[in-house]
């Protein structure tokens, strides 16, 4: 079994529901095991500013399935829960980012591992650190929880509102 670390987010209509709803359908997939969901956090969009805030959390789960399988499930779940095609960093029903494979490094057309921008991104960093504060990132070679710190404060971008 391989270990993996997903980010989650949305930020159109039942954010945290639309969430949790992907947490559980990923829990009855034959080859993932959900090991541990954080906190839900409100945060602030980045890139495009000019819509919702987002909800977003972490999970981390075991898996039999290799990166790019793991993948085409996430991307089937997101389906499932309405997710439509919008713009880069533009709203969204459900997204879920694979962001940390074992200790893997790959860059594919479709799948680069880990995810390239979760060092610099308090919404990923913040949920992941409050399960696996001490899981290192396999480029940097740092500390989740290190690379958190990093970004502080991210008060103004980070709110933790509700319980996994």
């Amino acid at each position: 079994m391989a270990s993996a670390a997903l980010g989650l987010g949305s930020n159109l209509g039942d954010r945290i529901g639309r969430c949790r709803q992907a947490v559980s359908e990923l829990a009855g997939h034959s080859g993932i095991r959900v090991v541990k969901g954080s906190s839900w956090y409100e945060t602030r969009p980045v890139g495009y500013a000019d819509q919702a805030d987002f909800i977003n959390g972490a999970v981390l789960l075991d898996t039999t399935l290799s990166p790019p399988h793991l993948l085409d499930a996430l991307k089937k779940v997101e389906e499932r829960l309405g997710r439509t095609a919008t713009w880069k960093n533009g709203p969204r029903e459900i997204d879920l980012d694979l962001l940390i494979y074992d200790d893997l490094v790959l860059d594919l057309p479709r799948l680069s591992l880990p995810h390239p921008a979760m060092a610099e991104r308090a919404f990923v960093l913040a949920p992941l650190a409050e399960i696996q504060p001490d899981l290192v990132h396999p480029v940097h070679g740092r500390t989740v929880s290190d690379l958190l710190e990093d970004l502080k404060p991210v008060d103004h971008l980070v709110r933790r509102v509700a319980d996994p």
